[in-house]
Formats: structure tokens, sequence, C-alpha cells
């Protein structure tokens, strides 16, 4: 059985519009995690044929691409105003 390719790209993430996954990638960066995106040519197409914008990783760093995408989900939802604060 052979082991599987550290450098293997692998997708953390999947958008619709190259603006949010470019968050996603600056994100990773700060993280330390090298990051980039596919299907970025196709998302503008029509409803018909609509187009994804992915985020892909490394396989050796995944695991850590994902505990980041988690804390920043948490930094995000800190962020946002209380509804009380109103």
């Amino acid at each position: 059985m052979t082991k599987p390719d550290p450098n293997q790209p692998v997708v953390v993430g999947d958008f619709a519009t190259e603006l949010e996954a470019s968050f996603i990638v600056s994100a990773l960066d700060v993280a330390g995690v090298p990051a980039w995106v596919t299907g970025q040519i196709t998302a503008g197409f029509r409803a018909e044929a609509p187009g994804r914008v992915r985020v892909l990783v490394r396989a050796s760093d995944a695991e850590k691409a994902r505990e980041a995408l988690i804390e920043h989900e948490k930094d995000l939802s800190e962020d946002e105003p209380d509804e009380r604060d109103g």
C-alpha cells in the first residue's frame, strides 16, 4: 500500500465568488498555510451553468487549514454586532 502524496491538492472550501475565496486564502496565509484557488474563470457563468471557486491546500496542510478556518469563523462571529446592541 502506498502512502498518500503530501503535496496532493485538497479542497478545503467551495465558494460562489472569487472574492469569498480570496478572503479564505488570506486567512489561511495568516495562519501559515499556503493556499490557492481554482475555478475563478467559471464562477461568473450564467445560472444554468454555475461555476464554483475552490480553495485548495496541500494534503499535508489540510488539517491545519481546517483548524485555521474554524478559528476564522469564530473570529467572524465574535465580530458580528449583537442584535441587542441595535
